[in-house]
């Protein structure tokens, strides 16, 4: 059941929208995630998807996380939900998108996903990071701006989680090892636009067959990272990488780069889940 408040904004945003009185008809509630509530909002004039959460729990969440989604939807590659409002108010936030009815994939979804993304990692600027910080997953993700993927990397994605996690002395070690390895080991690439969460839950199938991306942690740094991230949990077909490295080739060894990529995630997912991932944190640095 929606929060009463969170009704009364939803129905004014939407009357403002339409220039007339919006009723809601119905709510169904959508599974799968573990941080915010979520559902199907069916009213007189349209379909949303509309999930909230405490707004002191995690401030700012939805507000960054549009501010993402936009900057994702203008760079016209991707297919984005469209915002269509997020508010915060002293007891809950929301965020209201366009609701993507999901259907079967069309024979080019692979094909079309890996050129899209590619496309999207093509949008660039001056630095890494992003003007504003935003959440992967429960936890903040800072975004300051550095002219440099290895400063950035490590002072803005590794550093603050292997603070959370309060790993033992000798892999803490393994990781100041590897900072000074960074520079050999990526390629030296302007910062591109990325998805940021770039795993299977994280997309779907638009009712024309094409791939629709959505939960985003949007910031400008090495594009590898959002293929990496692809394929930490799979879910990906094997066109995928065809058709972005077709699209836009990556340099030499970009495969043994991704476990590197990957150390952010895992660690994440140390600090969100346990200490489960923390082999897998082990085996890589010892690659390196």
């Amino acid at each position: 059941m929606i929060p009463a408040e969170i009704n009364k904004n939803v129905c004014e945003v939407l009357c403002k929208i339409h220039g007339q009185e919006v009723i809601i008809r119905g709510e169904s509630t959508i599974g799968g995630g573990c941080i915010n509530n979520a559902l199907k909002l069916e009213t007189n004039v349209s379909t949303y998807f509309l999930k909230w959460n405490s707004a002191s729990s995690f401030p700012g969440m939805f507000s960054s996380e549009a501010r993402g989604l936009n900057l994702l939807r203008n760079s016209s590659t991707l297919y984005i939900p469209e915002v269509i409002s997020a508010n915060e108010s002293e007891e809950h936030s929301y965020l209201m998108l366009e609701y993507i009815d999901s259907a079967t994939m069309s024979k080019s979804y692979w094909e079309h996903f890996g050129k899209s993304l590619a496309e999207l990692h093509k949008v660039s600027t001056d630095q890494f990071g992003l003007d504003h910080d935003n959440y992967i997953g429960s936890l903040r993700q800072s975004n300051q701006q550095h002219s440099t993927w290895k400063d950035f990397f490590i002072n803005e994605r590794l550093m603050p989680q292997l603070k959370l996690a309060s790993l033992e002395a000798g892999l803490t070690q393994k990781f100041e090892n590897l900072y000074g390895k960074l520079d050999e080991i990526f390629p030296n690439e302007p910062p591109a636009l990325l998805h940021g969460d770039l795993w299977s839950g994280n997309y779907m199938v638009s009712k024309t067959g094409a791939p629709v991306t959505m939960d985003a942690a949007v910031y400008y740094g090495h594009r590898e990272t959002d293929l990496a991230m692809s394929k930490l949990f799979g879910g990906f077909d094997s066109r995928f990488y065809s058709a972005y490295n077709e699209a836009f080739r990556l340099e030499q060894g970009w495969q043994e780069r991704f476990d590197i990529c990957n150390l952010y995630p895992l660690l994440v997912h140390v600090n969100l889940f346990g200490g489960s991932y923390l082999n897998q944190v082990r085996s890589t640095l010892e690659k390196f």
